[in-house]
């Protein structure tokens, strides 16, 4: 270990190279206890240095290594050390002390697998499982496949398997209040809309008008229910539920969508006579007012909108149905401050994304669970394609040639980076003259979201 490098400044920070065999590497400190750092590492001495190797200005660099020990710490030290994540204030040495401290009050709890399962697979207990995780001996006891992390899956998944259950079973004992439509607005919808309801859609509501209809909730049982749904079966949903003389919410979790779903339902719910407002965070206290007031007296019958609709100053004469949409966007307790706004209130959570039926029942299990899988009638076949970056080329070719038949495309960029929420996925977007993209396809934006 040569001697400690000179310093320029003495409040920068304090550098020391060190070097054996196999090169040297500068160790940098910042703010730190300079008689620890110069006991620690005496000039000459034999230390084992530990950390993260980082490239700066051409040469090695280890910034506040992890350990610095000595031959006797080195015997002393563990084969393998968990890292844990940390936030700001908080370092691995005090998380490492916190861990130690908890397992040591782990209590040892009566088994709750299944003797058979548990010899069959060769799973440690809960205890030793989370011992072994904390305190590896060998790299195959941190295995995500090892038998370790596979019995806590296991006991995290069987958990919320029983939580589900418990759930469900709570919510089927909660009183509910029946809002049995009469069809005479979601008949007038059905009528007005440009398109022929599928039947899979025809049967996720109920039927037809004027034959008593059962809501996307069900609310007809009186029995409080959960189902997913789409756009079109929940404006018969809201609707039935106005039918019954009740006010039902529409809540999306950014402005752009709570004002697409304003613009697209508005026009079919005013033709059958509802009474739709659009309520968001960007509203000026004259509108938000007005809107509360409206609210209260019952003279609106469905109101879609923003986070905005949860906060405790928006008041519903008699909320019936709280529909959430793309409802893994909002927290349990958001969703369920829209569904306290009002006497059993029913709350439909809808979600567009595909997900497969065993992880549906996995993560929904406590709600009724309704798929929409007929397409359109008259859909044309959608030609789909990856590509990569460097046959960027080739996609503006062949924009160029749908867009010359009047075809629609859609050109979907990946955000891989959030900082890279201002560069422009076509890297010919800020050309003059733009490219085809920017300059044809005006339905999209050349900027990543």
């Amino acid at each position: 270990m040569p001697n400690i490098a000179p310093r320029a400044n003495a409040k920068g920070p304090y550098r020391i190279l060190v070097e054996d065999e196999t090169g040297d590497v500068l160790l940098v400190f910042f703010l730190a206890n300079h008689a620890w750092i110069e006991k620690s590492l005496p000039i000459g001495a034999k230390r084992w240095v530990s950390g993260k190797l980082e490239l700066w200005d051409g040469h090695l660099q280890m910034v506040h290594p992890d350990r610095i020990v000595d031959e006797a710490g080195l015997a002393k030290l563990p084969m393998v050390e968990p890292v844990y994540g940390l936030t700001q204030g908080l370092f691995p040495r005090v998380v490492a002390r916190a861990v130690a401290g908890a397992l040591a009050r782990v209590p040892t709890m009566p088994e709750w697998i299944e003797g058979e399962t548990i010899a069959k697979l060769g799973w440690p207990t809960f205890g030793e499982a989370i011992a072994r995780l904390h305190h590896p001996q060998l790299p195959s006891d941190i295995d995500p496949a090892g038998s370790a992390w596979t019995r806590l899956a296991y006991d995290e998944l069987l958990a919320n398997q029983l939580a589900l259950v418990m759930m469900r079973a709570r919510m089927r004992r909660i009183a509910g209040r029946g809002s049995v439509g009469d069809g005479r607005i979601t008949g007038v919808i059905e009528a007005n809309l440009p398109f022929a309801l599928t039947s899979a859609q025809t049967k996720g509501v109920g039927g037809n008008p004027p034959r008593p209809r059962r809501t996307a909730t069900d609310d007809a049982t009186a029995a409080g229910r959960r189902r997913l749904r789409q756009t079109v079966v929940a404006l018969l949903a809201m609707a039935s539920v106005v039918e019954a003389g009740r006010q039902a919410a529409l809540m999306a979790p950014t402005e752009i969508l709570a004002r697409q779903h304003h613009e697209r339902l508005a026009p079919l719910g005013e033709k059958a006579g509802l009474r739709l407002a659009l309520m968001t965070g960007r509203d000026t206290a004259s509108q938000r007012n007005k809107t509360l007031d409206a609210l209260g007296r019952g003279d609106i019958d469905i109101v879609i909108g923003t986070h905005a609709l949860f906060q405790e100053s928006v008041g519903f004469r008699d909320l019936g149905l709280a529909v959430i949409d793309e409802q893994h966007r909002f927290g349990v307790l958001q969703r369920l401050a829209l569904g306290q706004k009002g006497e059993a209130v029913d709350m439909l959570v809808m979600t567009a994304t595909p997900i497969p039926r065993t992880l549906v029942l996995t993560f929904f299990g406590d709600m009724d669970i309704s798929t929409l899988r007929e397409k359109p009638a008259g859909r044309q076949p959608i030609d789909t394609r990856a590509l990569p970056l460097e046959r960027l080329d080739e996609v503006v070719a062949g924009l160029a040639r749908a867009i010359a038949k009047d075809a629609r495309v859609y050109w979907i960029c990946p955000l891989v980076d959030e900082n890279e929420g201002a560069r422009h996925c076509c890297p010919r977007a800020s050309a003059t003259p733009p490219c085809i993209r920017c300059s044809a396809i005006r339905s999209l934006s050349c900027t990543a979201r």
